[in-house]
Formats: structure tokens, C-alpha cells, sequence
């Protein structure tokens, strides 16, 4: 099996450490040569650096492993670049998320206003990244987990347009099919979903088990009598137990598919906004449980010199999809996934630029999506506007234009108003001034 050379884009982050336990215990279908992780926050990485030459050392020492700040020696001859970045960090992503709350609007990562925010910012360094990487590793693939997803594929396949080798791909739907697949105590890597619509915005339609039955009829029954929770809810902030509950709701009053848990904000902006504490939000969270958890474990580590006592560093949905994506490619594997592509007739009732989320199978020449064909109108009517939504917000990036901004956030779901839009704009130009281009 060849050996591949990795960098992970976003090395300090707090998702890194669970992505290297995920290579070390699938080396057995994804060889590896040299690991580097790449972060502009050098003290931030140290942490997760250090951390990760004790587990290679222990657990995979034939790895060559380093972290660096220096992109000439992370993106130089390698095989698959795994990003993750965050431009701004969690300090913006606080003003993301509070800014808009201020303003009687909802404020979350990657939704609404705070994903407008987020997507304005990410554009800028992933455009840098993929000339960085063309520049120094032609051939390799970029595996694109950024977020807002959704917003960075449709600029990447415009900024990049004869790129064959960039997937943007999401974890939720995963995290989603092994939750659904526990209700049932099944297998998931035996389930063939079938799904459609833009990154945070989708539904399964059928979830087909090995036999060829569609188990989504069942599913939708449990979740409708008992509720629904995530797969791995021992490990989960209460906001994200609270998120897949309302899958229920969705379920109440849009019964025909299982919903992507990010539609909540859109379908119900009113009542999410209700339940949002403008001075206490995700990010709060995030920094006092999974931020201080997984800092404070890989400090421990590199305290104790092993970690092989760690009960918080292990595989996740993440780290798993992340490394079986890139497998499936090596490998020509042809495994289904599902992946965000350019429409082109898939969904045949929405536009063909469109950078849509479907299942698909992946190989060497990258995804072969499965047709999914004509939708219903009150999916296509969400769908159309969403991409709107997005296309405006990239054409605003792009030409600079305050106009298309406004209109943009006015006509996302969660905001509405144009009153309001300005309001937010105004506010988040102001707090990213070091981030965007100049919109006028």
C-alpha cells in the first residue's frame, strides 16, 4: 500500500488531537509517511504538537511527525492537506454569535448572520491555502472541512474553477447516521443513504440497509415516541443536546425526510432566537468544556509521557470520516460519502451551480454523485433561497459590494428584515475590519 504524506491545516485545533488517533488506528487501509500540522497560532499548536509526537511515538513511530508555522515546509510534497482553519478564532467567532443576538437576530457558527460573518472571513485564507498548496504540491488533494462549508465551497469552485482535486465535505451527516444508526442497533457502515440539499441544509430521504430495505420509516417512528439524542451524548455540551431534540420537532411538522439538525434555525428562527442567551453562547461553552478538556488532556500527556491512559483523545465521527474520505480516494475504494459538488443536473429542479450536498461514491478521480432528481416545492423554495443566500454572500466577497451583503443577509431565513440586515451589517463590518475586503 503506498505511504501518503499528510498536513492538517488548523494543528492546534481542538478537533486535531481526535483526527491523529483516528490515522494511527486506520493505518491499516491509509498508510502514512509524514504527518505535519500547520497553524499560524504558534503557542496554541505547541500544545497538540507535543501531544501528538508522544501518541506516533507509542502507537505508530514508523510516522514521521512534526508541526510547523512555516507553510514552505508544511504544504511541500504531499499527498492530502486536511483543513480545519478558523481565520480569527474563537474571539470572533464570539462576536459572530453575540453580535447579531444584540440585535434581535439569531447569532450561531454558521448559521444566519454569524455564518455570513464566518464565510467572509474563511474565503480570503482559503483562496491563500489552495495557491500555497498548488504552488508547492500540485498533484495533492484538498479535503476542505472549513466552515461555514457551504459558503467556502461555492467560493472555492468559483476562485477555482477547472479544480478537480478540492472535497468539502461536512461531519453532521455522519454524525447523524450513527446516531440514527444506535436507534436501531445497527451497523452504519452498512447503511446506503440517499440525501439532498446545500451543506447545513439537507434531509435523507431513504437510509437502505445491506439488505436493500429503507430503514428511515423506522427511524423517524423511534425518533417520533422517543425523542432523539446524539450517538455519543456523554460527550456532548448541552447546546448540541438540545439541537438533535429538535429533530423531533421537524419531524412533527415536516414528516416526509429526517432533517439536517441546522435546519432548526431556519425553520423555527423565532424560537431559536427565544432560547439564545445573548451574553452566554456556543463559544462560552465550547471554551469551558471540549476547549479546556482537551487542552488540559493534552498537557497531562506530555506531563506523564504516555497516552495511553487517555480516555479523552480517541477516534470520533470527525477524525474517522476525515481519514476513511482520504482512504477511499487512495485506494479508489469507491465508498459512499456524502459530499458537497457542483449540482449539474443532480437535483434537476435546482440551479446547476449550485454546490449541493449528496451522497456519492469516492475513488481516485474523486466523487461520482448519485442522482437525485426532481424535489418537492416547499424543499426547493428553502433550497433557492438558501443558495441565494450564499451566492450573494460570495458575490459580495468578491466584487466588494455592501449592496449584495444586504441583500444577502436579508434574504437568509433567520434575519428577514432588511432593517434589521443593515443593523447587523453595519455592526459586523465594524467588528471584522481586519478581515474582509472593504465593502462598498
Amino acid at each position: 500500500m503506498r505511504k501518503n504524506n499528510i498536513v492538517l491545516v488548523g494543528g492546534g485545533s481542538t478537533w486535531t488531537p481526535g483526527i491523529l488517533k483516528a490515522m494511527t488506528t486506520h493505518l491499516d487501509e491509509f498508510a502514512i509517511s509524514r504527518i505535519v500540522l500547520y497553524d499560524i497560532d504558534e503557542k496554541r499548536q505547541e500544545v497538540i504538537g507535543e501531544f501528538a509526537k508522544i501518541l506516533f511515538e507509542e502507537e505508530a513511530p514508523e510516522i514521521e511527525f512534526l508541526y510547523t508555522t512555516d507553510k514552505e515546509v508544511a504544504f511541500k510534497n504531499v499527498d492530502f492537506v486536511f483543513c480545519q482553519m478558523r481565520t480569527g478564532g474563537f474571539d470572533m467567532r464570539e462576536k459572530d454569535e453575540k453580535i447579531p443576538l444584540s440585535l434581535g437576530v439569531i447569532g450561531q457558527e454558521t448559521c444566519g448572520a454569524g455564518g455570513f460573518a464566518y464565510g467572509l472571513r474563511s474565503i480570503r485564507d482559503m483562496e491563500e491555502m489552495v495557491k500555497d498548496v498548488r504552488r508547492l504540491s500540485p498533484d495533492a488533494w484538498i479535503l476542505n472541512y472549513t466552515n461555514p462549508a457551504a459558503i467556502v465551497a461555492l467560493a472555492l469552485d468559483q476562485l477555482f474553477p477547472k479544480e478537480d482535486k478540492i472535497l468539502n465535505i461536512c461531519d453532521q451527516p455522519v454524525n447523524l447516521l450513527r446516531s440514527f444508526a444506535s436507534l436501531i442497533d445497527h451497523d452504519v457502515n452498512k447503511f446506503e443513504p440517499v440525501y439532498f440539499g446545500l451543506n447545513h441544509f439537507g434531509w435523507f430521504t431513504h437510509i437502505y440497509d445491506e439488505t436493500g430495505k429503507d430503514r428511515a420509516p423506522e427511524i423517524k417512528e423511534i425518533i417520533l415516541n422517543g425523542g432523539f439524542r446524539p450517538v455519543d451524548a456523554e460527550q456532548r455540551d448541552q447546546s448540541w443536546l438540545e439541537t438533535y431534540a429538535m429533530v423531533e420537532d421537524m419531524l412533527v411538522d415536516f414528516p416526509d425526510y429526517l432533517p439536517n439538525t441546522y435546519l432548526q434555525y431556519y425553520l423555527y428562527p423565532e424560537y431559536k432566537l427565544a432560547k439564545l442567551d445573548p451574553d452566554w453562547t456556543r463559544t462560552d461553552e465550547v471554551r469551558i468544556g471540549r476547549e479546556k478538556k482537551v487542552f488540559e488532556e493534552c498537557r497531562r500527556i506530555v506531563s506523564n509521557g504516555t497516552a495511553k491512559d487517555s480516555k479523552v483523545v480517541h477516534n470520533d465521527a470527525h477524525g474517522d470520516m476525515m481519514v476513511e474520505v482520504a482512504a477511499s480516494i487512495a485506494n479508489n475504494s469507491r465508498k459512499t460519502f456524502v459530499v458537497m459538488v457542483r449540482n449539474e443536473g443532480i437535483v434537476s429542479n435546482l440551479p446547476e451551480d449550485s454546490m449541493i450536498e449528496v451522497a456519492a461514491s469516492l475513488g481516485a478521480n474523486g466523487p461520482a454523485p448519485y442522482a437525485v432528481g426532481k424535489i418537492d416545492t416547499f424543499y426547493k423554495g428553502l433550497i433557492e433561497n438558501q443558495h441565494a443566500f450564499e451566492r450573494l454572500t460570495v458575490e459580495a466577497y468578491m466584487e466588494g459590494s455592501y449592496t449584495k451583503a444586504l441583500q444577502a443577509l436579508t434574504l437568509n431565513r433567520t434575519v428577514v428584515d432588511a432593517k434589521k440586515a443593515r443593523k447587523v451589517l453595519d455592526a459586523l463590518i465594524e467588528a471584522n475590519k481586519d478581515y474582509w475586503p472593504e465593502l462598498k
